[in-house]
């Protein structure tokens, strides 16, 4: 089963996705610039394999739920999402919000 969600945060709507496997459960929140996953998500293929690709993404482990993945502390992020200030340990709710928010950064 896939389970496809609007959430609102910060005013914006990002998409969260479950995809209920056999053993196992993939979650996944998705905004504009990138998103945030379960465990499941390869960060270091990303930062070398997939680098060309600049991905903006964030890995945090052992959640079974949406509300877990966003309060959960993020365990790696890609090079790309650490240049824009999302960093290890930071609540998936924080990284997302930085995702949304990015752009409307000053120069």
């Amino acid at each position: 089963m896939v389970n496809i969600t609007p959430i609102s945060i910060d005013d914006a709507v990002c998409l969260a996705v479950t995809v209920e496997l056999p053993k196992t459960r993939l979650i996944a929140i998705r905004t504009d610039i990138g998103y945030i996953m379960c465990g499941a998500l390869d960060v270091h293929l990303l930062n070398t394999s997939l680098a060309d690709r600049r991905i903006i993404a964030a890995r945090a482990v052992g959640v079974r739920t949406v509300e877990q993945l966003l309060e959960a502390p993020l365990e790696s992020v890609t090079l790309e999402a650490e240049a824009i200030g999302i960093h290890p340990g930071m609540k998936g709710a924080d990284a997302v919000r930085a995702m949304i928010h990015y752009g409307e950064r000053p120069a």
